[in-house]
C-alpha cells in the first residue's frame, strides 16, 4: 500500500520517474485520501506537477567539511563541543564505504554496516552511539539544507553503560580531604549546586552572589549559558559553598571564579579530570611495574559530583520539575530519573491531600444553603 498514516492524516508515497514522491493528503479519511492520491498520480503522469531538479548530493567526505564549518560557527564559544564533533567526524570518515558514499545514498543498511565495522574493532556501545548521533545530526542538516529528501533511521546500540555513581557523604569527606586546590573548591561547588563541569569552570565573579537577595534565605549564582536551552538559570548556594566562594574571591582580580593560566580563559576541564584521576587512582609499585590502585570506584568521574547533587535533591523530596529547573535539563524526562518516591513521601503527599479535603469540606458545611435551589436539583432529590 502506498498510503500510510502519520499522526492523524494519511500520507502517500510512490515512485515517479525513478524518484520517490512523498506527500501528505491532509485528510484523515482513508477513502478521501485514496481519491487525493489518485488525482496526484494523474497530475504527475500528465506533467502538471514535477519534481524540482536538485544538484547531485555530495559525498560524506565533501559534506563533512561543510558540517565542520557549520559547527565551528554555531558553537564557537564551546570548545568542548567543537572537539567532540571533530573526533566523531574523524571516526566516521575512517570507514571508506561511508566516506565515499553520496548523502542521498546513505540508508539504514549502510548505517548497520558501519555499526558492524566499528564493533569488530572492539569499540564500546557508548562510543558507537555518539558517532551515530553525529551522523544523524549531519543527515538532518543536509535535509534542512534541501540536499537530501529523507533521513534514514539511525538505530542506537543497546547495552550502553550509564555512569550512575553517587558519592556517599563518607566518601565525600575522604575525597575533599585529599583533593588539592582548585579541585577541592570545584568539587564542593559541583556537589552542592549540581552545575555541569563546563558551567562551573566558566562561572564569572559578577555572577556570584554569596548574600541572599530580598526575602531569600540563600545566596545564589547565575548560569549564563550551557548545554541545553534551559541552562540559563539561578542556583541557590548552600552555606558551605557560599563560605568557600567568599574565601576564594577575596582579593581576586580575575573575571572568572576558576581562572586558567591564559588571561580571560578558565582552567581546562581536562586538567581538572587529570587531577581527579590522580587522587582517585594513584599508582603503586608492584614488581617494578606501575599499577593503578583504585581508592574509589572506576565509575567515579567528575560528572558524578553533579549526579550526586541531583540524586540528593531527589532524596530530599524535590520533585522532577524543581530538579529540572535547578539542573538546567532540557526535559523533565531527564529529571525524573532522580525522583524515587519513598513510602514516607507518599504518606506525606496523602497527608496534604487529606488536609486539603478536610478544609474544603469544612468550608462547604459552613456555607449558607441557597434559598431557591435549582429545579434540576429538586427533581433529582
Amino acid at each position: 500500500m502506498s498510503l500510510y498514516k502519520r499522526g492523524p492524516v494519511y500520507w502517500t508515497e510512490f515512485i515517479h520517474k525513478g524518484q520517490r514522491v512523498r506527500r501528505s493528503t491532509g485528510v484523515n479519511n482513508k477513502r478521501q485520501a485514496e481519491q487525493i492520491e489518485a488525482a496526484l498520480k494523474t497530475q504527475f503522469a500528465r506533467g502538471e506537477v514535477g519534481i524540482e531538479d536538485r544538484k547531485p548530493a555530495p559525498t560524506m567526505r565533501v559534506f563533512a567539511q561543510q558540517f565542520a564549518d557549520f559547527i565551528s560557527v554555531r558553537h564557537a564559544e564551546k570548545p568542548q563541543t567543537l572537539r567532540f564533533y571533530a573526533q566523531k567526524l574523524k571516526s566516521l570518515l575512517k570507514y571508506e564505504v561511508l566516506r565515499e558514499t553520496r548523502l542521498d545514498r546513505i540508508d539504514e543498511a549502510l548505517v548497520e554496516r558501519y555499526v558492524f565495522w566499528r564493533r569488530t574493532q572492539c569499540v564500546s556501545a557508548t562510543t558507537v552511539n555518539r558517532e551515530l548521533a553525529t551522523l544523524r545530526r549531519i543527515l538532518h542538516i543536509a535535509e534542512e539544507w534541501k540536499i537530501i529528501r529523507r533521513v534514514p533511521r539511525v538505530r542506537m546500540l543497546g547495552g550502553e553503560r550509564q555512569r550512575d555513581f553517587v558519592l556517599s557523604h563518607e566518601d565525600e569527606r575522604r575525597y575533599l580531604a585529599v583533593a588539592a586546590e582548585p579541585l577541592r573548591s570545584l568539587a564542593l561547588l559541583l556537589i552542592d549546586t549540581g552545575l555541569r563541569l563546563s558551567e562551573a569552570l566558566n562561572l564569572r565573579v559578577i555572577d556570584v552572589h554569596t548574600e541572599p537577595a530580598g526575602s531569600a534565605k540563600y545566596g545564589w549564582l547565575r548560569v549564563r549559558d550551557g548545554k541545553s536551552k534551559n541552562a540559563k538559570r539561578n542556583v541557590p548556594l548552600t552555606s558551605r559553598v557560599a563560605k568557600m566562594l567568599r574565601t576564594r574571591l577575596e582579593g581576586s582580580v580575575a573575571e572568572l571564579v576558576f581562572p586558567g593560566e591564559t588571561p580571560g580563559r578558565p582552567i581546562l576541564g581536562t586538567s581538572m579530570a587529570h587531577a581527579h584521576i590522580k587522587i582517585c587512582r594513584p599508582f603503586i609499585l608492584e614488581e617494578k611495574k606501575r599499577v593503578r590502585s583504585y581508592i574509589f570506584p572506576k565509575d567515579f568521574v567528575l560528572h558524578s559530583l553533579r549526579h550526586t547533587c541531583l540524586t540528593r535533591l531527589g532524596e530530599a523530596g524535590a520533585d522532577a520539575f524543581t530538579i529540572m529547573k535547578l539542573a538546567g535539563h532540557s526535559s523533565v524526562t531527564v529529571s525524573q530519573r532522580y525522583v524515587h518516591p519513598t513510602p514516607e513521601s507518599v504518606e506525606r503527599a496523602f497527608d496534604r491531600l487529606e488536609a486539603l479535603n478536610e478544609k474544603a469540606l469544612a468550608g462547604a458545611s459552613g456555607a449558607t444553603p441557597p434559598q431557591n435551589p435549582p429545579q434540576h436539583l429538586l427533581m433529582t432529590a
